[in-house]
């Protein structure tokens, strides 16, 4: 009986990303927390808490909201296309 499950991965997945795709792909989600931080520290610039008078664009157009959605965009449309372009110019040149 053998006790080892563990196997080696291949070259292609053990593979590290460069410091610059790692700092472009953790953009985003640290835009998006500093805008979850932002909320929680000052919940009182989150007129949705106390609706009381506000038209519907103050309560959706809120700037902490604004921050999270703008790290969550960057994340889809500009960090993914971004890094497979680079991981495409990687795999090229070596």
């Amino acid at each position: 009986m053998q006790g080892s499950y563990a196997h080696r991965l291949p070259a292609s997945r053990t593979r590290r990303r460069s410091p610059r795709a790692q700092v472009i792909s953790l953009l985003g989600p640290f835009t998006a927390a500093g805008g979850v931080i932002w909320a929680v520290i000052q919940p009182y610039r989150l007129t949705l808490l106390h609706p009381h008078g506000q038209g519907f664009w103050w309560l959706v157009v809120e700037p902490p909201l604004l921050v999270v959605l703008a790290g969550i965009v960057f994340t889809v449309v500009v960090a993914r296309p971004l890094l497979a372009d680079l991981e495409a110019h990687d795999a090229s040149t070596g």
